[in-house]
């Protein structure tokens, strides 16, 4: 890709290097990366199915200016280690603990999950809820089995990892799921370089291909229980659909804004990334100056 086909705002981002570490959560290594001033609020980054810690690499600066900014690769992805089975709960603790540790200051911190990595952050929340500022989700529908899963169950996509000799080889065959029309080339490229490994003399993906056999569906009664603030991020295009989105708003006793990121596609920050930033700034900021409300169970519906 020629130089002059990324964006500065793209160059800059990436050159602000994180801290790289790791803690145990229920005898697995779960590695993060870390940016900014610790005093300042934590906010803790969640990819999600098959994703890892790096998809947040170019829109993590721009949070930092303002918190103390954590990203997860949970267990069965990017650097973290493996377990014999993965459910939302597990993940769910691996949330917790990270956001204790990416708190700023005394106060709890706020989450940002992704997909798949969003339905387990419900859950988190759910069970942890005293432990988060406020969860926000981008594009993970409650109602239907996630896109990864669907995928994974009709052998789509997810199946055994494949070698491959180079990383160029493996690099072309990178995709999203669900697939989408629109993704910035520079960003896919960088995302996809740092999802392989070095493997059996050649290369292959980071997450393991176990990590959606025994998950269950999240459903109401998980977001009924979110003792956080919350709110959804929709992408214009993707699998929070209007009729879903209203729903969720149902589930969620009315409370939680669910805002549209026009353009989008569901893997937003590959597609519309600065849309995605401002989007969660301006939530932060709101919530930053103002207090959570409780709307009565007569009151109207969105």
């Amino acid at each position: 890709m020629r130089a002059e086909q990324v964006p500065e705002w793209f160059t800059q981002a990436l050159n602000h290097q994180p801290e790289v570490g790791q803690v145990e959560v229920s005898g697995c290594p779960i590695a993060f990366r870390r940016w900014g001033d610790p005093s300042r609020p934590g906010l803790l980054l969640v990819h999600g199915g098959g994703a890892n810690s790096r998809w947040w690499d170019h829109v993590a600066p721009f949070f930092a200016r303002e918190c103390r900014v954590t990203a997860i690769d949970l267990s069965g992805h990017g650097d973290s280690g493996r377990r014999a089975s993965y459910t939302h709960d597990v993940w769910a603790e691996e949330i917790a603990v990270l956001a204790g540790a990416s708190a700023g200051s005394s106060q709890p911190p706020v989450v940002l999950a992704h997909s798949l990595g969003g339905l387990a952050t419900f859950r988190a929340a759910a069970l942890y809820g005293d432990r988060f500022e406020g969860v926000i989700v981008i594009d993970s529908p409650v109602h239907e089995e996630p896109p990864e899963q669907v995928a994974s169950r009709r052998r789509e996509a997810f199946g055994p990892l494949r070698t491959y000799l180079t990383p160029e080889e493996a690099l072309s065959h990178f995709r999203t799921v669900p697939d989408q029309p629109v993704l910035l080339p520079y960003v896919v490229d960088h995302v996809a370089r740092n999802s392989i490994r070095p493997a059996n003399g050649g290369w292959t993906w980071k997450f393991d291909p176990a990590f959606f056999s025994d998950l269950a569906q999240i459903g109401a009664e998980t977001l009924g229980a979110i003792g956080c603030r919350v709110a959804v991020l929709r992408a214009e295009h993707g699998l929070v659909t209007p009729d879903v989105g209203r729903h969720m708003y149902q589930l969620l006793g009315r409370t939680a804004p669910v805002i549209e990121i026009p353009l989008a596609y569901h893997h937003v920050m590959l597609d519309q990334p600065l849309l995605l930033v401002t989007a969660v700034l301006a939530l932060l900021a709101d919530w930053r100056h103002s207090y959570a409300i409780q709307v009565p169970a007569a009151s109207e519906g969105w």
